[in-house]
């Protein structure tokens, strides 16, 4: 997941009534609503003007993937052809906190801590990211990119992807510790091989081997 100076920074609409009601009670409860449409409209605008660039993966499209409510913030995953990266956007005015462009801070899940990044935009306002994927060139097609946004949106919520924090480097192999060291994410990052295609992870490819290294 390393980053190159891009700009990473500047939906599909569900058609689940349930997610709507969910939705709309958080924009009445905090007065800024889903910030899907925001978003995708200022990424594909930088999608045009970055077109036919040798990082842009033309089968990939922009879209804001998952995006719901969590502690007065709007966290969701943002797929566009050369990046997908974990978005927070202000819900609650009261709960954000402002970060400078660029800065850095770490933000507490059930699966561990991630490091979020600063960023603004004209069109978005504030926003923070964590970087999943850059450059996109392993993803095949949208429908994996799609379905990597979501496992990696619901695998922060799961602490069986907790990282092992207390257990002694001494006591394992050096490719072992390097391992529990770089987290769910990482190790997922570092199983693509080769170009995915959804069937990859229909088939569990990825994640029975992440359950298998946690024994």
């Amino acid at each position: 997941m390393r980053n190159r100076v891009r700009p990473d920074f500047p939906p599909r609409e569900t058609a689940d009534a349930s997610h709507r009601s969910v939705n709309a009670v958080s924009e009445t409860a905090f007065g800024l609503p889903d910030p899907s449409e925001k978003l995708t409209t200022a990424f594909r605008s930088a999608a045009a003007r970055m077109e036919g660039l040798l990082f842009v993966n033309p089968a990939l499209e922009v879209e804001a993937v998952g995006f719901a409510p969590w502690q007065g913030h709007w966290l969701g995953v943002m797929v566009t052809p050369w990046f997908m990266n974990l978005t927070l956007v202000p819900a609650d005015p009261e709960a954000w906190q402002p970060l400078a462009l660029g800065a850095k801070r770490r933000y507490p899940f059930p699966a561990g801590d991630y490091e979020f990044v600063g960023a603004h935009d004209g069109a978005i306002g504030e926003y923070q990211v964590c970087s999943l994927f850059s450059p996109m060139e392993r993803f095949e097609d949208h429908a994996t990119a799609r379905l990597v946004a979501q496992l990696a949106r619901e695998a922060l919520f799961d602490p069986a992807n907790a990282e092992i924090r207390e257990m002694p480097a001494a006591n394992l192999s050096a490719a072992a510790a390097a391992d529990a060291a770089a987290g769910p994410l990482a190790r997922l990052e570092a199983g693509l091989d080769a170009p995915l295609s959804k069937r990859d992870f229909l088939h569990a490819r990825f994640l029975a081997r992440d359950r298998g290294d946690r024994g």
